[in-house]
């Protein structure tokens, strides 16, 4: 799917993003992984903003949220508002984003690896420009360890993609480590599609 065309669907998808703000589910894991999140937060791909809902204002100093879609940033703006928490915005695409090393003191990213053209290439710029002492924090969804569940999803991501405008088949985990992140925790639901990850910076 061509980027622009991929951002038009993010832009008509920001009322189901809002919505879904409020997701028990998914409201458990990013409490649990964003405990761990302090300082300076570079969050890409911030979506509707449902983050915001979970960063301790006594810990988080400033997030910088990131996203291609103008739609979702307008959202994303409302709800850090909403929370409190200090927040500014850059409409960007991933792949086009610089930032300087060792600038953020932890790196956000929830389910968004499914989307990104190339995640390899955006797991190693978290690792450049996470602090060598801070946090790459993930909660990401992907292929399931358990083959009755990892094969239709290999056999339905092409329809899954053209809807959805993301991947449900990537291997989230072996992406990970063929990065230079190197993980310190992970905590796995659902079979393995979604995957709560702590990771840091290589040394």
């Amino acid at each position: 799917m061509k980027q622009g065309k991929l951002i038009k669907k993010y832009d008509s998808q920001v009322q189901m993003y809002e919505k879904n703000l409020n997701n028990q589910t998914l409201a458990k894991w990013r409490k649990k992984i964003l405990a761990s999140a302090s300082g300076r937060v570079l969050e890409v791909g911030v979506g509707a903003g449902a983050n915001f809902l979970y960063y301790n204002k006594a810990k988080v100093t400033e997030v910088i949220g990131v996203d291609f879609s103008s739609e979702m940033i307008k959202s994303a703006k409302k709800t850090a508002l909403q929370t409190g928490i200090p927040a500014n915005f850059i409409q960007q695409d991933v792949d086009k984003l610089d930032m300087d090393r060792e600038s953020f003191d932890c790196i956000v990213s929830t389910l968004t690896l499914c989307s990104y053209p190339n995640p390899l290439q955006t797991l190693n710029n978290f690792n450049k420009w996470c602090k060598k002492d801070g946090y790459v924090l993930l909660l990401e969804h992907g292929l399931s360890t358990n083959p009755l569940l990892s094969v239709p999803q290999k056999l339905i991501d092409p329809l899954y993609r053209k809807v959805s405008g993301c991947h449900c088949n990537r291997d989230i985990m072996k992406l990970i480590e063929q990065s230079k992140l190197e993980i310190e925790n992970v905590e796995h639901y659902w079979s393995g599609i979604f995957r709560l990850i702590w990771a840091r910076p290589s040394s």
